[in-house]
């Protein structure tokens, strides 16, 4: 998922920050950041930060069902962020965009883990919406990423499907 930084947004920050020790291989220092994290903005944080954070944080988690909760948290987030911008249409909501972009990549995530955990008719429902979400994407490289990421989830999907 591309992160979307606020200038002046300390939190976000710190939750790029944390991403990259992800992405540099830091499974383990990123998981604690982002646990730190988490522990100061929980629940009633921003929408925002409260999906950026569990999406990334279900990359750092070991056991398949951890992973899956930590991407239900960031998909609930999104729905939340979803919900306020659609309650304020006259205004400018500045993580309109922003969630929108989300979902293809949150719906891919959702289908990985019920892969995992060998649930084919759910990973099958939210690769489904991850092709209905992804529209919204640009042409971009984050674009192409995330549909080269859902054409290769729909070849193991499949795969997996036909060995039941």
């Amino acid at each position: 998922m591309e992160q979307r930084e606020v200038p002046g947004d300390v939190v976000m920050t710190r939750i790029g920050q944390a991403i990259m020790l992800l992405h540099a291989g830091d499974r383990e220092e990123a998981r604690n950041r982002f646990g730190i994290l988490w522990s100061e903005i929980g629940e009633s944080g921003e929408a925002l930060h409260r999906c950026t954070l569990a999406h990334y944080m279900a990359d750092t988690q070991d056991d398949p069902g951890d992973e899956l909760a930590w991407d239900l948290r960031a998909l609930t987030a999104a729905e939340s962020l979803r919900g306020e911008a659609a309650a304020e249409p006259a205004a400018e909501h500045r993580d309109a965009d922003a969630v929108r972009a989300f979902f293809p990549s949150l719906h891919l995530s959702l289908a990985a883990d019920y892969l995992k955990l060998q649930r084919f008719g759910a990973a099958r429902v939210h690769l489904d919406r991850a092709w209905d979400a992804v529209t919204v994407l640009e042409g971009d490289g984050y674009g192409g990423a995330v549909r080269a990421g859902i054409r290769r989830m729909e070849q193991r999907l499949r795969g997996s499907a036909a060995g039941q």
